[in-house]
């Protein structure tokens, strides 16, 4: 999997940029707040429909602006696919593959296997349970359409069952209706479940394995699912907490709700590692998504790395770079001398200043 270019128009702080890739390394350079981190978040937008940031279209989109293009150009197993994305303000995004509008933003997903990597990625292990559950989504959604589908179809009901509690404060008649909502929860939410347990057994696997290598052996993370309600207990649960959600109008159990542990032997790293171990399991769970997509896809992810180097330390960095020795990575940085001495082909290299690329090699 390559991308070959992408071709943007309004986005963020680009008037127009158009980069062609080198199939190996690419490196965007220049001071901060030029727009290198713009750039790998409209290949992302491109990929996946989201920002990584978890920007809404409208902050896409230039100031003083109605709507933004990108346009990105693909190689999936020697086929060349074009993406095309128009954003606007006040309407849903149009997105045509191949100049074929979809009518789904999911249809898209898949397609383009993705891996941002930035500092902020501390985030997954240092913040809360919904950063995780996010992180979970997106890779799996990428990976499986199954679970894309399951995982659209729950958060639809778990809307509509939030609704109908809010309903019945004022109409108590439409109580019997919330088993028909139960039903499809659990139906749905039960294959979330298993679908998640599968995933993070074979991630856990390979985090393992990763943070053994960076650590010299000195420390053994194993990655665990917390899911709030198991299989055999969903619907049990969802019966005995139904008066405390209709006080509250809310759904209080399922897979809304789970969370994922990060264990040092018996160190939980959410809460009481050090930055630096939360930085070596954030990197080695990064380097699994790589390993878990050519497992599962049988192809190679697009890596994103948006100012990682200047984190690591010199030991993280060199494992890092021989770890996407073999895939397509487009690196952001300030400076160039911060691959001096290092194993790194400069394959291609982009200078960008103040929303304006230019090619040096």
């Amino acid at each position: 999997m390559k991308i070959d270019s992408i071709e943007v128009g309004n986005f963020r702080n680009y008037d127009s940029a158009r980069l062609d890739f080198h199939e190996h390394t690419n490196i965007l350079y220049g001071d901060n707040a030029q727009g290198k981190t713009n750039i790998l978040e409209s290949i992302f937008v491109a990929g996946t429909t989201k920002s990584h940031k978890g920007s809404n279209d409208r902050e896409l989109i230039k100031i003083g602006c109605d709507e933004a293009h990108i346009r990105m150009f693909i190689n999936k197993r020697g086929i060349s696919h074009r993406i095309d994305m128009h954003l606007r303000k006040n309407k849903a995004k149009g997105i045509a593959i191949d100049g074929i509008p979809i009518r789904r933003s999911s249809e898209l997903l898949g397609m383009v296997n993705i891996i941002f990597f930035s500092p902020e990625d501390l985030r997954i292990i240092k913040n809360g349970p919904s950063e995780r559950r996010r992180f979970v989504n997106l890779e799996l959604s990428q990976l499986d359409n199954v679970y894309l589908y399951d995982l659209g179809e729950y958060n639809k009901v778990l809307q509509q069952r939030n609704k109908l509690l809010k309903q019945i404060m004022y109409k108590p008649s439409l109580a019997d209706t919330l088993d028909i909502w139960d039903e499809q929860l659990v139906l749905y939410g039960t294959k979330i479940i298993k679908s998640r347990t599968k995933f993070l057994e074979m991630l856990s696997e390979i985090v393992t394995q990763n943070n053994v290598k960076l650590t010299g052996g000195r420390e053994h993370v194993k990655v665990f699912y917390e899911p709030d309600i198991s299989v055999e207990n969903f619907s049990k649960k969802l019966r005995d907490t139904r008066e405390k959600d209709l006080h509250f109008c809310n759904t209080g159990v399922g897979p809304h709700r789970d969370d994922i542990c990060f264990m040092n032997d018996d160190i939980d790293i959410r809460r009481y590692g050090s930055q630096g171990q939360q930085r070596t399991c954030a990197l080695s769970l990064k380097l699994a998504e790589i390993e878990l997509v050519k497992k599962i896809i049988g192809d190679t992810p697009v890596l994103l790395l948006d100012d990682v180097l200047s984190e690591l330390d010199r030991n993280r960095q060199n494992f890092l770079l021989e770890s996407i020795s073999d895939i397509q990575t487009i690196v952001t940085c300030t400076g160039l001398e911060e691959f001096i001495d290092k194993s790194l082909a400069l394959d291609r290299i982009f200078k960008v200043t103040n929303g304006t690329v230019q090619i040096e090699k």
